[in-house]
């Protein structure tokens, strides 16, 4: 949301976001930070590009406390890239931002749901009561859940999934709006077949057809407005504590997104027991889950003892193979 008064920055930071937008960037959260940053740059006397200075800029990181390294450098991130592309383009000679990032101290590696896990989690997502303002509501979430752990995808592409995104003939849903500005193509199987019928035949006997520009989860049926992504991460938080879950050293409390990330690693473990090179395959996840490329798919691979145990079999049958070749 833009300043009513404009700042300094204002016209680059639109010619900016502009151009990134030009590339796919969906830039949520950094326009409304650079349009702060500017309103903040008024208020403190700042009228003309030039007049910024590091402090300025320090001081405004300073006033805006970020509780981890991460959300930090994210700040900083946004900051930097503004004023290296104001260089880059000649509106600035050199760039005020001296601001540092922050070291990052280890993280906690994501909580990854076996299937038992997850089929408890389907479980106490149905056993959600209904309401006046959520009819079917635990079946509308069970089904939610079972497509983000089933199929991998983020919680803003469940809910903005129109009913004419879900081809149940061909098995297939076409993912619009993603992370990076691209629609993509994700292939499904009988069993998630199965789930999403028997979800839309039940929904469409109690309340209608469902049109098919309307989203294909929305307790809204007049208006059908889909359901936010803060609704289905609030219900997962209020839904894990029944599930009794062991949470290891080292590992942090599960949130909605462990689902993908649970698909991810899923996968990679399924590939391992099935003999096919996980490296063959990585461009293959990665399309899959709407990446740019298989480097922001290693994200997701978090390390499991499960997958170290599938590794070090396929290296000793490797190496195995590799000592009797030597041999002869």
């Amino acid at each position: 949301m833009k300043n009513a008064t404009r700042g300094p920055l204002a016209e680059s930071i639109d010619m900016y976001l502009a151009h990134k937008r030009s590339l796919g960037k969906q830039l949520a959260k950094t326009e409304p930070m650079l349009h702060l940053l500017d309103g903040y740059l008024l208020a403190h006397g700042v009228a003309k590009i030039d007049l910024i200075t590091p402090s300025h800029l320090e001081e405004f990181v300073t006033c805006r406390p970020r509780h981890t390294p991460r959300s930090h450098n994210q700040l900083i991130g946004m900051m930097r890239r503004l004023f290296d592309w104001m260089v880059v383009h000649e509106v600035l000679h050199d760039s005020p931002f001296r601001c540092k990032m922050r070291r990052a101290t280890s993280t906690r590696r994501p909580f990854l749901f076996n299937p038992e896990q997850a089929r408890s989690l389907l479980d106490a997502a149905l056993q959600l009561p209904s309401n006046s303002r959520a009819q079917n509501r635990g079946e509308t979430y069970r089904v939610i859940f079972a497509i983000l752990y089933g199929l991998g995808l983020r919680v803003g592409e469940v809910s903005r999934l129109r009913r004419h995104d879900v081809d149940l003939d061909k098995q297939l849903m076409v993912i619009r709006q993603t992370k990076f500005g691209k629609d993509r193509l994700v292939p499904f199987g009988p069993k998630m077949a199965s789930t999403i019928a028997g979800f839309l035949k039940c929904e469409e006997s109690r309340f209608g057809p469902v049109p098919v520009d309307s989203p294909v989860f929305s307790f809204n049926k007049r208006k059908r407005t889909p359901i936010g992504t803060n609704t289905i991460s609030s219900t997962f938080r209020r839904i894990v504590p029944e599930l009794q879950l062991t949470v290891q050293p080292g590992v942090a409390s599960p949130h909605l997104h462990c689902l993908r990330h649970s698909f991810a690693v899923g996968t990679l473990l399924r590939w391992y027991r099935e003999g096919v090179d996980p490296m063959t395959r990585l461009l293959d996840l990665s399309t899959f889950l709407g990446h740019v490329s298989p480097s922001s798919t290693a994200v997701y691979l978090t390390i499991t003892t499960e997958l170290l145990e599938c590794a070090s079999q396929r290296f000793g049958q490797f190496a195995e193979g590799s000592r009797k070749e030597s041999v002869r």
